[in-house]
């Protein structure tokens, strides 16, 4: 490959030979990704705690005619994020496409948790995702190029029942892309910010959420591919749970509090404190 391979971007986009680093590609919304890119003709590095799946992947990846490799690593440990780069760099030469897909959370109530049950999510959701960003950031200012798209959730646009932790989390990581993406413009890295609402996939199947507009892993990575096509900053669907949301961030606090306030499931003894 080139040094300097052409630029991801634009409504026709190439991703033949692309070196596209997957974190989060053991299953759900990564892993669909990686068999989709694969078959677009990119060199998918798969990166994720259980080799076993990820083994899965790469042999499915290879009997399509695909190419990928793997990278067994934590990302909520920053040396072992940071050793998944390196070999990612090592073998490549270069990331041309960060996908941060990893994360996500059960129903949670806050009113029966820790501080340390509450950082946990921080470190499942936005530990993850810092821990593999800055590494690859290193290399894409080295290279003067590169994409990194966020699969953030609708749930960092607003608080919600159930999901206090989670919705951190992923505010803060919405807050950190958008900070990169003028800190980082002068090396011609671009940032994508994606916005799901709920997606059917194995880790969701009993986590004890409302998924009101569910979709599935396809239509997800068909939005997630959609926003990188179209040269979107960020890029939130399904567009009328996207709505919603907008709209309780332009109504009253208290009116917004006093409906969600609905949502929020009476205190059992068994969680109370006292």
């Amino acid at each position: 490959m080139n040094d300097r391979a052409p630029t991801i971007e634009g409504p026709h986009m190439e991703y033949k030979d692309k070196v596209v680093l997957i974190v989060g590609a053991s299953s759900g919304i990564g892993r669909t990704l990686a068999l989709r890119l694969a078959g677009m003709g990119a060199q998918v590095v798969a990166m994720a705690r259980r080799e076993d799946r990820l083994r899965h992947l790469s042999a499915e990846i290879a009997a399509r005619g695909g190419r990928c490799s793997l990278q067994v690593a934590d990302a909520q440990d920053p040396a072992a994020a940071l050793r998944a780069v390196q070999g990612a760099l090592a073998e490549h030469g270069r990331i041309d496409l960060l996908m941060l897909n990893a994360g996500g959370a059960p129903a949670i109530d806050m009113r029966s948790m820790t501080a340390g049950e509450v950082l946990g999510y921080m470190r499942s959701n936005y530990d993850v995702a810092v821990n593999v960003l800055f590494p690859a950031l290193d290399a894409m200012r080295r290279q003067r190029s590169g994409v990194v798209v966020a699969t953030n959730s609708l749930a960092g646009l607003l608080g919600v029942p159930l999901q206090g932790p989670y919705c951190a989390a992923k505010g803060a990581l919405k807050l950190l892309i958008d900070t990169c993406r003028v800190e980082f413009a002068e090396f011609g890295i671009r940032f994508v910010s994606v916005y799901p609402g709920f997606i059917a996939t194995e880790a969701t199947a009993d986590d004890g959420m409302p998924a009101p507009l569910q979709m599935s892993e396809d239509r997800a990575v068909d939005h997630l591919l959609r926003a990188l096509q179209g040269r979107y900053m960020d890029y939130a669907f399904p567009r009328p749970m996207a709505a919603l949301v907008w709209l309780a961030n332009a109504l009253p606090k208290r009116l917004v509090v006093r409906i969600l306030r609905r949502d929020v499931p009476p205190l059992g003894p068994e969680l109370r404190p006292w």
